[in-house]
């Protein structure tokens, strides 16, 4: 039976994943190295001080620009963590089914990639589908006929 849908499904979320790590990386990075330059952080706190409606001590607002930039750089980190386990569990999956011996197994890897890449982004309804196929599609039944001749007697 031929798994050619599924397969092209994996490898679009594939590439999607791969292009989702790059361009999260770089955003991390960067950002990362803008919020570490002194002056951007200095900038940071006296447009934080100039507002009225915030606390008055500098250095309760220093300590909130450091765990804001610590927590930016941990959660993207952690992104990019769940998106590359997607791309694994995704590459399996096409593995498994492209081997054609596995589709409950792949259609569980699509699951689970799908769930790590994001529960209702692109690559995760690519990936649902992909599973779907996999759980829904049966190879046919071939029937096996019966011969007989017609010396035989009922």
């Amino acid at each position: 039976m031929s798994r050619t849908g599924e397969i092209v499904l994996g490898v679009i979320s594939a590439i999607f994943s791969v292009i989702s790590i790059i361009s999260l990386s770089l955003l991390v990075i960067g950002g990362s190295a803008t919020f570490q330059e002194a002056e951007f952080s200095n900038i940071l706190e006296q447009e934080i001080l100039n507002d009225p409606t915030l606390a008055e001590d500098p250095e309760v607002i220093a300590q909130g620009v450091d765990t804001f930039i610590n927590l930016f750089t941990v959660l993207g980190w952690g992104f990019v963590t769940l998106i590359v386990i997607s791309l694994v569990l995704n590459i399996v999956g096409i593995v498994f089914i492209s081997k054609n011996k596995k589709a409950k197994l792949a259609g569980i890897m699509f699951i689970l990639a799908g769930v790590f890449a994001g529960i209702l982004s692109p690559t995760s309804i690519l990936l649902y589908i992909a599973a779907i196929l996999c759980f829904v599609r049966k190879p046919p039944v071939q029937l096996e006929e019966e011969y007989y001749s017609p010396e035989q007697t009922l």
